[in-house]
């Protein structure tokens, strides 16, 4: 039995307790004890049947076993250090599945889909040209690399045009390591849009999407080259405006804004909506502004509603033959020139030459003539002449508001059509003073990012 005085737990075999006054007269006294001592009994531990334990431990074993079973279950690895018991739980979930679906147009897709679905269907682009001769005489190979994305089942490849401008060779590889040596068709560089060629069959085409339904917030997906070396990437982000009205390099620009992740290499890229269709061609990204702050986020693509019938008449004809035309030599009006010939405007494009014949000289227009505004569209520069121009198709008519001296006049054009030998020609190769090309990748076509420092580079 157990007894207790002072808080002291002692066992005694004895019903009454007897033996152990003498133990706590022991204890009073310092632990010296009078007259013979007792022998000392080794206590044993009376072991005990523990059914109640090995119903509950066996009861959650089985519930262990049944919830691994379940897929969910997480595992715990123990070890023991100093004494100490440590467990890291592992995850026993087993690899995610992507269901290869087919592009229909009506299905959204998750991103992994929406990747596996398109992936064979982008190409990496690498091109290859001289750059002018050294000091011995010896010419100077430059290389860049770019991206773009499968048309036809026969090879038909749509890109930017600065991926292949000037490009002696251009070498088209595949998501499965095929390469195939390519052939310029055509491109238009007011768009920035090519079509390249390989000799295949039976790839994979991507399916074109109407960018007219993007909405600022929609999720976007690109998938490219960047860097010309971390090939087939992707990338996500949402749609931060439409129409936007951009500047690059002198050229004007109509471009989806978005700030998925684009970079030198990117260039010619398919941008893809939810439902895995091309709903843009990524193009160019803002690193600076113009005050040289460093941006981020500010990616653009070409929209493909306004390149869709110009890609089209590439595969037909090798170059746009619908292309609207007026056939002038433009000028943007300086203050410096207006008072020069004591006009009352300071904005506006001063024709310096009419083209006989064109459709400029066809709607009365002539040398010294400024256009102020084309239908509702006030017109400031060129470069607002030629993104006004690219709403027009040849055919098409328009209203021309004119300043003359002797009056503002409105007269009716019909736009011709650029001349064949304009497009069909393989674009050159120019080397801007900054020792890049316009191929995206730049520093003689290796690209260096630490050397990234001008306020727009290509994509």
């Amino acid at each position: 039995m157990y007894n207790d005085e002072n808080n002291l737990y002692n066992y005694t075999y004895r019903k009454d307790g007897s033996e152990l006054s003498h133990q706590r007269e022991s204890v009073r006294s310092g632990g010296q004890q009078s007259g013979p001592q007792g022998p000392v009994l080794e206590m044993k531990p009376v072991k005990k049947k523990r059914l109640g334990l090995k119903i509950a431990a066996l009861a959650l074993s089985c519930a262990l076993l049944g919830g691994a079973a379940g897929g969910g279950a997480v595992w715990a690895a123990s070890h023991y250090t100093g004494g100490n018991r440590s467990e890291i739980n592992v995850s026993s979930r087993p690899v995610t599945q992507v269901a290869l679906r087919s592009v229909d147009g009506k299905t959204a897709m998750s991103d992994a889909e929406v990747y596996a679905a398109n992936v064979n269907s982008v190409v990496s682009i690498r091109t290859s040209a001289t750059a002018g001769y050294n000091f011995f005489n010896q010419p100077v190979q430059t290389s860049s690399a770019g991206s773009g994305f499968v048309l036809s089942k026969d090879g038909y490849i749509l890109t930017n045009y600065h991926v292949v401008k000037g490009a002696e060779t251009v070498t088209v590889t595949m998501y499965n390591g095929d390469e195939f040596d390519a052939k310029y068709i055509g491109g238009e560089e007011d768009y920035d849009i090519a079509v390249i060629k390989v000799e295949a069959e039976n790839l994979q085409p991507v399916t074109l999407g109407d960018s007219g339904t993007l909405n600022v917030g929609d999720h976007v997906l690109a998938i490219g080259n960047p860097l010309g070396e971390l090939t087939f990437s992707m990338s996500g982000g949402m749609v931060s405006c439409v129409d936007r009205a951009i500047n690059v390099d002198g050229t004007p620009f109509n471009m989806i804004q978005t700030d998925a992740s684009i970079n030198p290499g990117n260039s010619g890229g398919p941008l893809f909506n939810q439902f895995g269709e091309v709903v843009g061609i990524v193009s160019a990204k803002y690193s600076q502004s113009s005050n040289g702050t460093t941006v981020e986020g500010l990616g653009f693509a070409i929209p493909m509603n306004d390149v869709f019938s110009m890609v089209k008449d590439i595969m037909t004809n090798g170059y746009v033959s619908n292309r609207a035309y007026l056939g002038i030599t433009p000028q943007t009006l300086t203050e410096g020139t207006a008072a020069q010939f004591h006009y009352d405007v300071t904005a506006g494009v001063f024709i310096n030459y009419v083209e006989p014949d064109s459709a400029a000289a066809k709607a009365g227009l002539k040398m010294g003539d400024v256009i102020i505004k084309v239908d509702d569209t006030d017109i400031k520069s060129v470069e607002d002449l030629n993104l006004a121009k690219k709403k027009y198709s040849a055919g098409d008519t328009a209203s021309l508001e004119i300043y003359r001296p002797d009056g503002t006049i409105t007269v009716e054009i019909t736009w011709g059509a650029a001349p064949k030998e304009e497009q069909a020609q393989q674009p050159a190769q120019t080397y801007p003073s900054n020792g890049n090309n316009n191929s995206g990748n730049g520093n003689g076509g290796y690209y260096n990012p630490f050397e990234d420092l001008f306020r727009y580079f290509y994509g």
